[in-house]
């Protein structure tokens, strides 16, 4: 660990950023984290977050930028569009938010500059990322570039679940000693539901599918 570094973990309160949150408390001497109302339809989200960043002892700061459904119709931001069941392969999901990941970047990277920390970390992925194409490898490396440039300041980006699958995010956080902690407090659920979530939605067969499979690793 860096006695002098610092970081701000993007934070939406699910399995995969909460895990990097805890991930962040080993490597970084300084943790913060920044959550964003970007008129979601589960506002829980924000609340589970917040008891996340409790029990990680980290400050959590809330940016609004709700209005982001007025450009943006998705089944995440409009309550007239239902969430797709099933995990789709050839296309995006319906859950898809245009532009969000760059967006949360921008107001992320804004933030961390004025309390000086250069140190971002997503718990975005590009092995299960679902078609969504801002949790690529390839954008996070342009993104940094870009608001590096933009703020004239050197961010770095840091994204520990990039080349890992469900099933080795849930060893991450068995690693980190927070497993039950994730599995009992986060939502990942395009349905609203907390923990195990509704089992129908895309996000929650990952996720069910992901920890089966580590389970199942740790007794054969």
């Amino acid at each position: 660990m860096n006695s002098n570094s610092k970081a701000l973990v993007l934070l939406s309160g699910g399995q995969d950023s909460s895990t990097v949150l805890f991930w962040a408390k080993k490597k970084f001497a300084q943790v913060e984290s920044i959550g964003f109302n970007y008129g979601q339809k589960h506002k829980l989200e924000l609340e589970v977050a917040s008891g996340i960043a409790t029990i990680a002892k980290v400050n959590y700061y809330i940016a609004e930028i709700s209005t982001l459904p007025d450009v943006s119709k998705n089944a995440l931001t409009s309550s007239a569009i239902d969430v797709e069941k099933g995990v789709k392969s050839d296309a995006p999901p319906n859950t898809l938010v245009e532009g969000r990941n760059l967006l949360f970047l921008t107001y992320a990277a804004i933030y961390a500059k004025k309390k000086h920390v250069n140190n971002l970390v997503m718990g975005v992925g590009q092995t299960d990322y679902s078609g969504y194409p801002d949790c690529r490898n390839e954008f996070i490396q342009s993104a940094q570039q870009t608001i590096s440039l933009a703020t004239d300041f050197e961010f770095s980006i840091h994204t520990p679940l990039m080349w890992k699958n469900k099933a080795e995010t849930w060893q991450l956080a068995d690693e980190l000693g927070v497993l039950n902690i994730i599995r009992e407090n986060t939502l990942t659920c395009y349905n609203g539901i907390i923990a195990d979530g509704c089992g129908k939605c895309p996000a929650c067969i990952l996720r069910k599918r992901g920890l089966d499979e580590y389970l199942d690793s740790t007794i054969s």
